[in-house]
């Protein structure tokens, strides 16, 4: 069931990564705009944030130091969300749930986190 986490978590990081540089990073763009990000700021969040996703994705496949993955994880979560929430509070109650839904994935992560051998 833990490979199945990792997977999961894997699939999402590199999922989200794909998806906001090749399908739509005009999303990511324009809602950097609205927080008055733009030229080579919002480059570096999109494609810098981007990039760490992906990284992280393949760490979880790499099934090494787990927990270190984990609380990196973690950080980069929060970091999305405590941005996310300063742009527009009004995502913690958007009907996807861009926001609500990172509380079950840190509850994944943690589970993820507690079943690493010492």
């Amino acid at each position: 069931m833990i490979k199945l986490a990792n997977y999961s978590l894997a699939f999402l990081w590199i999922s989200t990564a794909i998806i906001s540089t090749v399908i739509s990073p005009e999303v990511g763009f324009e809602l950097l705009s609205q927080a008055g990000i733009s030229d080579l700021w919002a480059n570096l969040f999109v494609y810098g944030g981007s990039l760490i996703n992906i990284l992280l994705g393949i760490w979880i496949l790499s099934n090494k130091a787990i927990k270190i993955c984990c609380w990196l994880q973690t950080a980069v979560i929060v970091f999305y969300s405590i941005l996310l929430t300063i742009i527009d509070v009004s995502f913690w109650v958007h009907p996807f749930g861009p926001l609500t839904k990172n509380i079950p994935i840190l509850v994944l992560i943690s589970i993820v986190y507690q079943n690493q051998k010492h």
